[in-house]
């Protein structure tokens, strides 16, 4: 797995643009995240159907077409500098194919951010664009509004990536040593989603693979996992990450089936690595050459995230 192209870090001033590809936004919290937005000296740009509702699904953020143009325009208006997801919830895996990602391609990279079910994108960005992204806190997200160490990590790897080069947790080794690869993941019930679609990669070998997931029971996890390793995508894997698991069983269930399951891979593990939907989310930069110290729970980037 090589290095995927980094874009360029942000500037005071610049454009962003906020897009739901997922659930539906409570306007206050939008409001609030715009604001904090602003107060980083960013110009945020609302695409036109952030707020909206599905007229039936009331769990997405309005209608499948509306809210893959709001995405592709956004990504190709070359006033914008970067792509903020607001919320996840549910809906990138119904819109993704209705991207014209030749158009995408064309416009350039820029930042894209988010985590949850962004991860359908995240993935979607790496494999058709070859673009290196940010999972990250999302601007209408209460983890994000409500924590300082969250929106100052994100803050930092957007305007001053060089500060965020050795990321840092206080995290332990599941199963030590120091790996290296290139890093993806996201949201582990996504990954398996995502399995035998148009345009994703066929496995995650030569990576860094990062995990969390939020409101699963561990039999649903330990689905997740197996299917992945059953479809040969967790084969040749230099490393793994996990991160949170909100919501899920306790913790020492969920902790015993994924060394069960991961285990076996012989590859050093790092555990409450301190991302996902957890409070004080880091921000991990997808698509960049790095070293994982399962026994240190570092993360030290070959280059900074942003170029």
């Amino acid at each position: 797995m090589n290095p995927l192209i980094r874009p360029a870090r942000l500037a005071p001033g610049a454009r962003v643009a906020v897009v739901a590809p997922s659930g539906p936004i409570p306007e206050e919290r939008l409001e609030a995240g715009l604001d904090i937005l602003r107060g980083w000296d960013l110009e945020p740009v609302v695409a036109p159907h952030v707020l909206d509702r599905h007229p039936r699904f009331g769990y997405l953020a309005g209608t499948d077409a509306d809210r893959a143009r709001d995405l592709q325009e956004a990504w190709c208006d070359p006033s914008v500098s970067a792509v903020l997801c607001a919320r996840g919830g549910y809906g990138a895996l119904r819109m993704v194919e209705l991207l014209d990602w030749t158009a995408m391609r064309a416009a350039g990279p820029k930042v894209f951010v988010g985590y949850s079910d962004i991860t359908t994108l995240h993935e979607a960005f790496a494999a058709r664009l070859g673009l290196a992204t940010l999972h990250g806190p999302m601007t209408a997200a209460l983890d994000f509004l409500k924590n300082a160490r969250a929106q100052e990590h994100l803050r930092a790897t957007l305007f001053a990536p060089e500060q965020t080069r050795v990321i840092a947790t206080g995290g332990r080794a599941l199963v030590p040593g120091r790996a290296r690869g290139v890093t993806l993941g996201g949201c582990l019930s996504l990954l398996a989603a995502d399995i035998g679609a148009p345009g994703v990669r066929a496995s995650a070998r030569g990576g860094l693979l990062f995990l969390e997931d939020i409101g699963e029971e561990t039999y649903r996890l330990d689905r997740y996992v197996t299917q992945l390793a059953r479809a040969g995508w967790l084969e040749g894997l230099s490393g793994v990450a996990l991160g949170s698991w909100v919501d899920c069983d306790p913790y020492d269930t969920v902790r015993a089936m994924l060394l069960d399951r991961l285990g076996r891979l012989g590859v050093p593990i790092v555990e409450e690595f301190g991302f996902g939907h957890c409070d004080g989310a880091l921000t991990i930069p997808f698509g960049v050459a790095a070293e994982l110290d399962a026994d240190a729970a570092t993360l030290t980037l070959d280059v900074p995230a942003l170029a």
